[in-house]
């Protein structure tokens, strides 16, 4: 990757379970960071299941498959930046929160949504 290092992606529980990221998932983001040529900067990448259960994650959240992250975003600039470089490479799974953008490529759920959390 040329733009994160495995260790963003760590669950706070779990030292070094970056590694446990969906290869293709972080391949992508790393075209998106690309394009999108801002910083990303990742709030939640994998997560243990004790973890996801401690912030509220669903119990099949894309995070405990390595195959989410969320990205900080406080503006709306750098959201429409971020959301816009997530579909050009191919994203199709975004959810939008005030401070933070979730993106997955869960196949295992439904395509070509975006969806705002509460």
């Amino acid at each position: 990757m040329r733009y994160f290092k495995l260790k963003e992606f760590d669950s706070p529980d779990l030292p070094g379970s970056g590694q446990y990221m969906d290869p293709v998932f972080l391949q992508l983001l790393d075209k998106a960071r690309a394009h999108a040529q801002i910083p990303f900067k990742i709030s939640s990448g994998y997560r243990s299941k004790a973890w996801n259960k401690k912030v509220g994650g669903v119990n099949s959240s894309a995070h405990i498959k390595g195959l989410a992250a969320d990205i900080v975003c406080d503006n709306s600039s750098d959201r429409f930046t971020i959301i816009n470089a997530l579909i050009f490479v191919g994203f199709t799974r975004i959810g939008v929160q005030k401070g933070f953008i979730h993106v997955d490529n869960d196949m295992t759920r439904i395509s070509f949504v975006l969806w705002l959390y509460n």
